[in-house]
Formats: C-alpha cells, sequence, structure tokens
C-alpha cells in the first residue's frame, strides 16, 4: 500500500508538472505587439508571425519574441535639395512609421528587425526616407511641391513606402512643415499670386462700381418716365378742367339767353297790363343781366389766372425737376467715368507690377543658375589646382627623401669604408688618410694638367735681350714660370694635413733674405 501511493503522488507530480511546463510555453500576443516564432516552424520559413490570439511554443526546438507596434516620429529636415528646375530647396517634415501587420511585410519585420534597438531601426528608416525623399523632390517642379501639396505627398508615399515595406515597415503619416529655397523663388511666386489677388479684387470692385452706375442710370432714366407720366396725367387734368369749366359758362350763358327770352315774352305778354313797370322791369332786367356777365366774367378771368398759375408752376417745378435730374445724370456720369479710368489705371499698374515681378523672378533664376554655374567652375578649378599642387608636393617630397636615403647610404658606405680602412692601418688615422691622399694623387695631377693644356694662347711675343747673365733666356723663363704657377703635390698635401712618403720626393726649402744694415740682402 506503501508503494501504491508513493506511485500516486509521483504521478500526479509528474502530471501537475507536464501541465505547468505545457501551460508556461503558451504564449500570448498583446494588440500593440507581433509575435514572432522562430526555429523549426515550418518547410522553407524561417520564422512564423501573428499579431492577436495564443499559440503554443514548442520547448526546445522552437523560441519566440516579440515586435512593438509602438509608431516611430522621425524627423527629416532635408536641405538643399535639387529640384527638377535645379533650384535647391529646403522640405522639412516629419515622418511617422511603423511595423505592419501585413503578412509579408511582418515577415520582413521578422527577418531584418528582431532584435535590433529602436534607435538603429529609427536611423535605418531616416537614411531610406532621405534618399527617396531627395528623389521625389528632383523629379518635381517648384510651383507642384508648393502648390499642389496632395500630389507631392503621394508621390513621396509611392517612392518611400515601397523601399520600408523591405525592411518591414511602412509609411503611417507624412507631414510637411514649410518649404522654403535659398534664391526666395517661392516667396516670388507668393508675391505674383497676392498681385493677382489684389488685380482680381480691383477689377471685381470695379465691376462692381460699373453695375452700381448702370443701376442708377436705370433708376434715373425710371423716374424721368414716371415724372413725364405724372406731368402728362396733370395737364390732362388741367385741359380738362379747362373744357368743364368752358362748357359750364356756356350752359349758364344759355340758360340766362333762355330767361331773358322768357321773360321778354312775358314782357311782350304783359305788355298792356305792365306799361308803366315796363321800363323798371327792363331796367331791372338789364341790371341783373349786366350784373350776371359780370359776375361771369370775374369768375372766368379769376379761373384762367388760377389756371395760367398752376401751368406756370408745373412748368416751374418739371424744370426743377429736369435741371435736378441733369445734374444727378451728370453727377453719375462723372462717377462713373472717374471709376471707369481709376479702375483702368490700377489695373495697369497691377499688371506693370505683376509683368515686373515676373522679369525680377526669371532675372533672380538666371543669376542664381550663372551663380552656381561659377561656384562649380570656380570649386572644379581649385579642386584641379590643389590636386596638381597635391601631386608636385608629393613628387617633390618623394624626391628629397629618395636623395636622403641614397645620400644616406653613400655616406653610411663611405662611412664603414674608412672605419675599415682606418682598423687596416692599425687605428692611425694618418695613415689611412695618406692612403686615402695617394689614390686622389692621379686625378690631382690630371687636373692640374687639364688646367695648363686648356690655355688657350694665340700667339706669345718675347722681347728676348739675351743678356747671357747665365739665368737663362726670358723665353724659358716664361715657361718655367707658367708651369711653377701650378701647385705642387707636397703643398696640396701639406694643407691638407698629410705628409706624403719620401720615395715622391721633397720641396727644396728656398733661402729667405736677411736684411743687412745697409740695406742690402745677403744670401747663406
Amino acid at each position: 500500500m506503501v508503494y501504491f501511493g508513493l506511485a500516486i503522488g509521483a504521478f500526479v507530480f509528474v502530471f501537475m508538472a507536464t501541465v505547468l511546463i505545457l501551460a508556461s510555453r503558451y504564449k500570448r500576443c498583446p494588440s500593440d505587439q507581433i509575435l514572432v516564432i522562430y526555429g523549426k516552424v515550418a518547410q522553407g520559413r524561417s520564422s512564423r508571425c501573428m499579431h492577436g490570439g495564443g499559440v503554443f511554443v514548442w520547448p526546445l526546438i522552437q523560441d519566440y519574441a516579440y515586435l512593438s507596434l509602438t509608431p516611430i516620429t522621425i524627423s527629416i529636415p532635408l536641405q538643399g535639395a535639387l529640384s527638377f528646375q535645379n533650384i535647391r530647396i529646403n522640405v522639412p517634415s516629419t515622418f511617422t512609421v511603423g511595423i505592419s501587420t501585413d503578412p509579408n511585410i511582418m515577415t520582413n519585420a521578422a527577418e531584418r528587425l528582431l532584435g535590433i534597438p529602436s534607435q538603429k531601426i529609427e536611423d535605418m528608416a531616416k537614411e531610406i526616407i532621405f534618399g527617396q525623399l531627395r528623389l521625389t523632390v528632383a523629379s518635381l517642379t517648384i510651383e507642384q511641391i508648393n502648390q499642389d501639396r496632395e500630389s507631392f505627398l503621394e508621390s513621396i508615399r509611392k517612392n518611400v513606402e515601397p523601399e520600408l515595406n523591405k525592411i518591414g515597415l511602412y509609411l503611417i503619416n507624412v507631414n510637411i512643415t514649410d518649404i522654403t529655397d535659398e534664391s526666395d523663388y517661392i516667396e516670388s511666386i507668393g508675391k505674383k499670386a497676392a498681385a493677382e489677388a489684389l488685380n482680381k479684387a480691383k477689377v471685381d470692385v470695379a465691376e462692381q462700381v460699373k453695375l452700381g452706375a448702370i443701376g442708377e442710370a436705370e433708376a434715373v432714366k425710371v423716374k424721368e418716365v414716371r415724372v413725364a407720366e405724372n406731368v402728362a396725367e396733370s395737364e390732362k387734368g388741367k385741359k380738362k378742367a379747362q373744357a368743364d369749366q368752358r362748357i359750364y359758362v356756356q350752359a349758364q350763358e344759355a340758360e340766362a339767353v333762355a330767361g331773358e327770352n322768357k321773360a321778354k315774352a312775358d314782357i311782350a305778354n304783359a305788355e298792356a297790363i305792365l306799361e308803366i313797370r315796363k321800363a323798371e322791369a327792363m331796367a331791372g332786367s338789364e341790371k341783373g343781366k349786366k350784373k350776371a356777365m359780370a359776375d361771369q366774367r370775374i369768375y372766368v378771368q379769376a379761373q384762367e389766372a388760377e389756371a395760367v398759375a398752376g401751368e406756370n408752376k408745373a412748368k416751374a417745378n418739371i424744370a426743377d425737376y429736369d435741371a435736378e435730374l441733369a445734374v444727378k445724370q451728370a453727377a453719375a456720369l462723372q462717377r462713373g467715368e472717374v471709376a471707369k479710368r481709376e479702375a483702368t489705371v490700377e489695373i495697369q499698374k497691377a499688371q506693370y507690377r505683376a509683368e515686373q515681378e515676373r522679369l525680377n523672378a526669371e532675372e533672380i533664376v538666371l543669376k542664381e543658375i550663372e551663380k552656381r554655374k561659377i561656384e562649380i567652375a570656380a570649386d572644379a578649378e581649385a579642386e584641379r589646382i590643389r590636386r596638381e599642387a597635391k601631386g608636385e608636393a608629393d613628387g617633390v617630397l618623394l624626391k628629397y627623401e629618395a636623395e636622403a636615403k641614397g645620400l644616406q647610404k653613400l655616406l653610411d658606405g663611405k662611412a664603414a669604408g674608412y672605419e675599415s680602412l682606418v682598423k687596416s692601418c692599425g687605428g692611425d688615422a694618418k695613415a689611412a688618410a695618406t692612403l686615402l691622399m695617394i689614390e686622389k694623387i692621379e686625378d690631382i695631377v690630371k687636373h692640374q694638367v687639364e688646367a695648363i693644356r686648356n690655355l688657350k694662347i694665340d700667339k706669345i711675343t718675347v722681347w728676348d735681350s739675351a743678356s747671357g747673365d747665365g739665368k737663362g733666356s726670358s723665353t724659358a723663363n716664361f715657361v718655367s714660370s707658367l708651369i711653377k704657377s701650378v701647385p705642387p703635390l707636397q703643398d696640396i698635401s701639406a694643407m691638407a694635413g698629410v705628409e706624403l712618403p719620401a720615395y715622391l720626393g721633397k720641396m727644396k726649402e728656398t733661402e729667405q733674405p736677411v736684411p743687412s744694415k745697409g740695406g742690402n740682402a745677403e744670401k747663406k
């Protein structure tokens, strides 16, 4: 029973240990990382990558590591990039890259970035971005880069992203901060655009002023028509009132005539009865008639005067309206002409400024190109002169080094020979010098002979007195004196501090004259 219990305990222990080992080899992948399993994973594959989930990593034959998906922000201060127009520009930008979850790119990252520090990954990506960004800038003009940023960013993405994918990275975002150039070409383009916008605004203002003047003229026209219509209606009403007035007067006159006739008939019928009162009736009738006629004429004249006054007032008002209308039309015409002329002047000024800016920009570009050509030519000439000077200096240095080495070897050889010569003479340096001097006697004699032989004497004229004093002729003395002008070997050896052997002979000592009291020298 004891052995049975021990066996069960051992089995349980082994089982639990196995479960713990298997559980520890089951690896889960976080959402912000990539799990890379390497070792023996599959036929023809170096690793297996997965994002999310979990997998069992076999011990001994497999191992694992993690790649971070955290984005990397890289600052690219690109300076002096050459554009398509050969103008150098500055394109400071910020790139955001990271490891992709695409299966192919994950595999590239596992093969090329696993175990590399993030700083080295950033440096590697920066080098790739620098090269591709310069390539992109070189294929575009400044106008395409500055005005169409979307196309520029798309070109950058098209050139940079495939190269980053090769090492397992992909491009997340590109941010171009500001684009400048050394020749201020971009600023000139901005000034030109601002001038064009200003000119367009001025043209729009002039167009609106023109529309206002046209509207004002239309309003004046409508006003004139309405005034004319009102004046016509007023005249029409006045004429109708006059016609009604005349009809009424004629009716009153007809009624008066009818009444008069009736009165006359009554008077005729009652003539016999009213004979006495006839004169009174006739007088009263005449009086009434005259009074009625006077009243009628007064009323008519008053109405005509009122009508004339109204007509004159209306004409005066019409004249005032006409004068005011003419003044307003003239003022409107004047404002329109002034605005038109001012707009024309501003347009011409803007065209002049725009043309001047364009010519300045072209001149700046030409001057910059010429400047770059001169700088490149000057650099090339300086580099050529520098290399030639360096080559000559190296040649002179090598020459002197070779001469120094040869001279050093010659002196070393002479020193070794002199040392052997002194040793062979038993350490007697004077004897060694004598031997060397003896070796050079032949050359000395040769040079002495050459000194006399090379004298060119075309003609010698000697006046010989032949005195017979036993000292020889003057001609013989001339030749012997010429030979004696060459220093003897003994004197040369003595000057060198070397004494020649006795078998080479010795110089006869010359007697020195001794001065006497009488002033005559005596020979000893």
